[in-house]
């Protein structure tokens, strides 16, 4: 005769069994896992800057980044200077003076959360 299986044993030993197949298992006290790093995105150069819809008051009509790892500098014609982070390879925050968010688009241009598109 088949011995019975006990269910409060048994739910616990697939519910680990299954996590581990599935790689969620940790040990208890371990790290989690490090966060990938930003994948850095080249975003260096000339831009020009088209109104989308807001007119480009800050940086003018040819503002231009450069970069050194995630780390970004924008000047802008009268050469006012942000410093910004490539935070994903899609994604930039820019600080004072700029005080812009922007996403990177397949075309490398730039949509700014001020309501510019910048395009090399």
């Amino acid at each position: 005769m088949p011995k019975a299986i006990n269910i409060r044993t048994a739910l616990p030993a697939a519910a680990i069994v299954a996590l581990a197949l599935a790689g969620g298992a940790q040990a208890q006290g371990a790290a989690p896992p490090a966060a990938p790093a930003a994948a850095s995105a080249d975003v260096s150069g000339t831009y020009q800057c088209k109104p989308n819809p807001d007119p480009c008051t800050w940086p003018g009509a040819s503002p231009s980044i450069s970069q050194t790892g995630n780390k970004l500098q924008i000047k802008g014609d009268n050469g006012a200077i942000a410093d910004a982070t490539l935070t994903s390879s899609t994604t930039i925050s820019a600080a004072a003076t700029f005080n812009s968010l922007g996403i990177v688009r397949p075309d490398h241009s730039i949509d700014w959360s001020d309501g510019t598109k910048w395009s090399k």
